[in-house]
Order: C-alpha cells, then structure tokens, then sequence
C-alpha cells in the first residue's frame, strides 16, 4: 500500500509571500519521508471545508509547475481540475510541460467540478446539471488524451473542438499520464472512470468505498476493461495522537468540532483503518493536510505506514 499527502489549503503561516516556500518545505519532507503522492487542490477560491473564502490561495497548476522543478521523486497531480476552468486542449498543453518538467511524474486529476460560487466569481457557466458537467468532463478528457496521443488533432465534440492542433513535446509518460477521475457518483462518474480513467479518488469510510469499488468494478465488467488496471486510492483527512490523553489535547488546541469529517484516532487506531481501507481494495491512502499537525504526519511515517510495507 502507498501513502500520499494532499494539500488543501495555501496558508501556513501569516505570510501570504511565504506561500510557496510553506508548500515546497512539505512536499520536499514528504517525498524524503516515505510518502509517494502529493497533491493540491485546483480551486480558484478556498473551499468552505477548508478555510475562509477569501484566505490567500494560490492557482493549483501554477503551484504544480513550481513543486515538478523542485521535488525528483514524488508523483505530483490537482485533486481536482475542474473541466470548466480551461479549455481542454490548452489544459493538455499545461499538463505535457508539468510531465516534461517532472521528468514523469505528473497524475492528471480531472473532474467534473462542483463549487458554483467560483464559477460565478471567475465568470464561468455552471451548467446546474451534474449530468451535463460529467458529460463535458468526458468529452474534455477525450479530447485530451487525443491531444497527448496523435500527431495532430482534430475535434469536433458537443462543448469542445480542435481543428489540426498541435501539441509538442508529448507527455514523458506512454502512452500518456496516468489519468485520475475524481468523484464516485454510482451511475455517471464511475461509468466514466471504467471507460477513460487510470485512477479513481474515494471518499467516505471503509465500508462506502468498498461498495463503490463494486460498483466500479460492475461498469468495468460492462465495458468489458480490466478492473485492475484502474488504480482505487481515497483520501481522508487524519488527526493523529500517541495516546487518548494527547489525542484529548491536541482537539482541544485545534478546536476541533464533534462533526470533523476525518478520523480523529490515536496511531493504533488509525493503523486498523488502514487496514480497513486497504482491505476494502484501496492500494493508495492519501492523508489531507486540513485541521491536524505537522506531527500527524510524523506519526503516520513513522508509526503507521511501516506495518504497510
């Protein structure tokens, strides 16, 4: 099993200059601490769940081209992109160079996007359908993997077209990156992750990912594609303690609230929902850097991700 970190929030210190210089210090120690994965969300505004709207926040593939040329080891992607923030066929431009510039390394995340109050900040249409915005999603992707595959592209979709587009250099990854398909709707999302995708992100505990996984693998078997190809990982946000006592404290310092939507556990714990996870089929377990510690992470190095091995 693997580990990965995502990042869903830029502040981490009362220095918006030192916004990058925070992100890099993490990712640099958790490449150097056994982590294979880090991430960061492609949001234009912060999320609710993850901090105030108009807290510093910086723009997720900028910050993605930045990480490829300091970071050697740790596979970088957006958890999510949003279909509606670019057009496809410069979005797999953007995605070809970060590859390039990581030697290999890039995960394209893409999905269908959700945040209405940024679409209409930044002007973009919010189709108020979700089965509108999988559809774009999908014919975005298509679109996308032409781009990173042929010679010169030409198409013509119901949202999106090219006409003879040319995009050099290609992708280092063959036949292209590793596609990740964010969301687990059972009837749209998923279906879509069996026909084009490489990956799928989960959320929720052991037991609704382990039914989602079923259900993936039932559209896999439809479409007649291998279920195991597709790599499963979920993420979940994580406050870690050595004991109940420091676990009691460290909730108390953050203020946490009684309906937190991660796993508040001592190593112990957490370490059975692992387990639990893995056995319900997930291969990567990404940990979200929202309302825990520097030494969550620690802890989860040192104490927990060894009995993974």
């Amino acid at each position: 099993m693997q580990f990965g970190i995502h990042n869903p929030s830029w502040l981490f210190g009362p220095d918006p200059a030192e916004l990058f210089e925070g992100l890099k210090q993490k990712a640099l120690w958790a490449e150097s601490h056994g982590f294979t994965w880090f991430s960061v969300m492609d949001h234009l505004i912060q999320i609710p769940i993850a901090g105030a709207e108009d807290e510093p926040f910086m723009e997720g593939w900028t910050a993605l081209t930045a990480l490829a040329a300091v970071t050697s080891r740790i596979r970088l992607a957006t958890l999510v992109s949003s279909v509606a923030y670019r057009n496809p066929a410069l979005l797999a431009k953007m995605a070809a160079g970060v590859d390039q510039i990581s030697r290999g390394r890039l995960t394209f995340g893409f999905g269908a996007g959700w945040h209405e109050p940024e679409y209409r900040q930044y002007g973009f249409e919010f189709p108020p359908k979700p089965a509108t915005r999988i559809g774009q999603m999908e014919e975005a992707l298509r679109l996308i993997l032409a781009m990173w595959t042929e010679k010169r592209t030409t198409f013509h979709g119901r949202w999106f077209r090219a006409e003879n587009a040319i995009l050099e250099p290609k992708p280092v990854q063959k036949p292209h990156p590793p596609v990740m398909i964010g969301g687990s709707g059972e009837q749209l999302t998923l279906r879509v992750v069996a026909r084009l995708g490489n990956a799928c992100n989960l959320f929720g505990n052991p037991e609704t990912v382990k039914h989602k996984l079923a259900v993936l693998r039932g559209h896999c078997e439809a479409g007649q594609r291998s279920y195991d190809d597709i790599e499963r990982t979920n993420t979940i946000s994580l406050l870690l303690a050595r004991d109940a006592a420091a676990l009691a404290a460290k909730r108390e310092r953050l203020a946490l609230p009684a309906s937190y939507g991660g796993f508040a556990g001592t190593v112990a714990e957490v370490t059975d929902l692992v387990g639990a996870y893995r056995d319900a089929g997930v291969q990567l377990f990404i940990s979200s850097a929202w309302r825990n510690d520097r030494e969550t992470f620690e802890l989860l190095a040192a104490d927990v991700m060894p009995h993974f091995a």
